[in-house]
């Protein structure tokens, strides 16, 4: 559990909330050299501070991830992470750097896709079949060691162990500097990973240096709905009801109040593509899923 001083607020939408406030460094008001300021949620914390803060929440929740979005979303974002990669559509011999990866989910979507391929070519009368159709590969790439170990666990009940399949490894570091050369790969996604990070302009930037030319950037993540109703619905479900599951289900309403407030903070759908613009990426274009609810931003490296 994170450490903290809990109180009720009032928040940006009206909901009453209970905040919590971690042993990250205060703000100091007499500092002439102060540090620069960034979001955790909706407090304001020091950059410096955000990455720890960012990665206790999520070695908190790294066990039950995968039963949280589940519950959290009835199960939709199952039904989005299909369409994100049907959208990429990856054929043999791709390449992809999957960013926040964690548990697996997008990975283990991108090679099964690959295998339904019709170019995908399994040697007849092997045993077991190889695959002699060109090689692909998916490295899951997390700042969370646990959320990689229970990708890990998935990957063996799956049929994907690191160890006896070269078509999957799982690398943990930071994506503001990605420990790849420059175009490694053809294929980057993110998916609910980069509104955790904490300067997402450097984040853009290594995925456009780390990508092939032709190379595509798919970023899945919680977006503003444009319809006012259902915002203010959508809005009354976060706040009043997921963290509350969080504590009934897995015992931890605080890393769930804030995975609702980073999704407000994070800039609308538009302001991410002229981002992605200034990152270098052309032909940029979104898709909004379930009304807005969430989006897929799509530029390539051209």
């Amino acid at each position: 559990m994170i450490p903290s001083l809990r109180r009720l607020t009032t928040g940006t939408y009206g909901f009453v909330s209970r905040r919590f406030f971690t042993t990250a460094t205060p703000k100091d008001n007499n500092t002439t050299n102060e540090q620069p300021q960034t979001h955790f949620g909706f407090q304001t914390v020091n950059k410096n501070d955000k990455e720890s803060m960012v990665k206790e929440v999520f070695d908190n929740v790294s066990s039950s991830y995968d039963l949280m979005n589940d519950v959290m979303s009835m199960g939709i974002h199952r039904l989005w992470k299909d369409e994100l990669i049907s959208t990429l559509n990856p054929t043999p011999g791709s390449h992809l750097l999957d960013v926040a990866g964690g548990t697996g989910d997008i990975s283990f979507r991108f090679l099964e896709k690959i295998k339904q391929s019709p170019y995908y070519l399994p040697a007849i009368g092997a045993n077991p079949p190889k695959n002699t159709s060109l090689p692909s590969s998916a490295t899951v790439f997390d700042i969370n060691q646990s959320m990689l170990d229970q990708g890990k666990k998935r990957g063996i009940l799956n049929g994907y162990n690191e160890t006896t399949d070269p078509s999957i490894d799982w690398v943990q570091g930071n994506s503001e500097n990605l420990p790849f050369k420059d175009e490694t790969f053809n294929c980057y996604t993110v998916s609910f990973g980069i509104r955790n990070c904490t300067n997402v302009d450097q984040v853009l930037k290594e995925a456009h240096r780390v990508l092939k030319k032709g190379g595509r950037f798919l970023c899945l993540e919680f977006s503003q709905i444009p319809n006012p109703a259902l915002r203010y619905m959508y809005d009354t479900y976060s706040f009043n009801v997921i963290p509350v599951m969080g504590q009934l289900v897995v015992g931890d309403r605080d890393s769930y109040q804030y995975l609702v407030e980073s999704i407000r903070k994070f800039p609308d759908q538009e302001t991410f593509a002229d981002m992605m613009r200034d990152a270098g990426f052309q032909q940029v274009t979104y898709k909004n899923l379930s009304f807005g609810i969430c989006a897929i931003h799509s530029g390539w490296k051209l």
